[in-house]
Formats: C-alpha cells, structure tokens, sequence
C-alpha cells in the first residue's frame, strides 16, 4: 500500500482536525498491516521449525537402514547394487544438511540461537572442515592452500558455531571452483582484539552489485532452474547470524572471473587473551 499517495491533499476544503484524522487513521491502518506482517512472518517461521523436526526423523531411518544395507547386515549386495545403496546414502546426508541448515536459519529469525563458548585451536576447526571435505576436494581435484598459522592464540567461541561458519564458507568455495583449481583457508590475528579469518577460491567470481544481495536469506544469483548450484540459499545468511552473534563481521571481496574471498571475525575475549 502506498500511504503517501492516499495522504489528504491541501486545500480549502479540508480542515485541520480533518486532515489530523485522515492522518491518525492511515498511521493506524500502517500499524496493522506492519502487525499482521510481523504475525506472518512469525507463522512462517514456526511453519520452518516443526517441518525441519518433522523431516530429520524420517531421513535418518532412511540413511540408517541405507547404511544396514550397504555394511552387508541383511546379507552381501552385488557391485551395482552397492553403488545404488551408496547414492541413497549420499542423497540422504544431503537433503538433512540441508534440512539443518532451515532448522537452524528457523531458529535464528526466532532469536532462538545462544552461545556456548569455550577455549579451543581455530587449526583444529579447519582441520575438521578439512576432513568433512575431503572427498570433495579430491574428486574436484582441488589445490589446497592453508596459511593457518600454528602460533595463533586460542580462540573464546563457540567451537561448534565457528565449525558450522567455516563450514558453509569453504564449502561454496569448493562447489564454485571449476574441476582443477584452487582453494584456501586462511587466519592471522587482527591486532591484539580478534581472529581474521578468510575462505578463498578462483571460481567463478561474484559481481559487485550482487555482494550484499547473496547473504540475504533463500538468495540465489542464478535462480534458473538450470542453474548448476543447488542449496537452500541459507548458508551465507547462516553464517552471517552466526558470525554477528559473536559480535564480529562478515564481508565478501569478489569480481566476476576473478574468484571470491570471505573474510569473518571473530573477537578475542578480554579475559581469554
């Protein structure tokens, strides 16, 4: 609704109280509808919520009885056979992250996110990251670059939380990494008050007017339905929450064909230093 153009007009005609009145009753009608928007949007996010519980329950049982079938606990399966349990496997493990991801993106539009920090080695983060990916990056025949210092001082956070950031970063950047190319993990200290982290890839690039639009939530560049990237579209707004739930920040320097690098921070605790 556009309430300027419903505004009463100067003139004669009117008097003050009632250009006054005609005033009150849009802002009340404003108010309403920002009411009812805000009530929809709480819908959807609990709608978000109960379908991605509902959901994980049954994919489990999937991957679960998959799993049975593939280590030979109902008896041996032939070669093409395996290969089709290990596709449903594979499948499965998918659509639950990705599951996850909408469980957790429902839960942060909530205000349901918290903290649980503890002292640990951000190298040991990317060294899990690593070996979640390890496949991939071997199937793609990727370059791998670390330049993780092992002098960097404990990080006070979230462990799983700056897993799960990490984890969305360098994942896009194996999957817009063409066959053959090269990707990096890296962090150094940002003065004597934070982390800096950065995830990097010589892929495909982003073009400038698209850097704040790809962290806004269900965002796709390419939304075609031949588009060779398929996800929820969560994971940067994912990150971003969870990177600003720390009190840091999250930025993207990229260019169309030149790659893409994302940088995060997170803040050192005064009493963790």
């Amino acid at each position: 609704m556009n309430l300027v153009s419903t505004l009463p007009q100067s003139g004669p005609h009117l008097s003050m109280e009632q250009r006054f009145n005609a005033l009150e009753s849009l802002y009340k009608q404003a108010v309403a509808e920002i009411a009812d928007m805000r009530g929809r949007d709480a819908l959807k996010t609990e709608y978000l919520s109960n379908i991605s519980h509902d959901l994980r329950t049954p994919l489990t049982a999937v991957i679960t009885h998959a799993e049975i079938l593939r280590d030979g606990m109902l008896g041996p399966l032939n070669e093409r056979q395996l290969e089709s349990i290990r596709g449903i496997i594979s499948g499965g493990r998918q659509l639950l992250d990705q599951v996850g991801e909408i469980l957790t993106y429902a839960r942060g539009a909530a205000n349901q996110l918290t903290l649980s920090p503890s002292t640990f080695s951000f190298s040991d983060v990317v060294g899990q990251v690593l070996q979640m990916n390890e496949s991939l990056i071997a199937k793609k025949r990727l370059t791998l670059d670390l330049r993780v210092p092992e002098s960097l001082p404990p990080v006070f956070a979230d462990r799983e939380k700056v897993a799960h950031i990490l984890g969305n970063l360098f994942g896009n950047a194996i999957d817009f990494t063409p066959v053959g190319g090269r990707v990096w993990i890296g962090a150094t200290m940002r003065g004597e008050r934070e982390l800096l982290a950065e995830v990097g890839d010589n892929g495909m690039g982003i073009a400038p007017e698209h850097h704040d639009f790809i962290f806004r939530e269900f965002a796709q560049v390419d939304s075609s339905a031949s588009r060779q990237h398929h996800g929820t579209g969560l994971g940067l707004t994912i990150a971003q929450k969870l990177v600003e739930l720390h009190r840091g920040r999250i930025w993207v320097e990229s260019e169309l064909g030149g790659g893409s690098r994302f940088y995060f921070t997170i803040p050192y605790s005064e009493t963790e230093r």
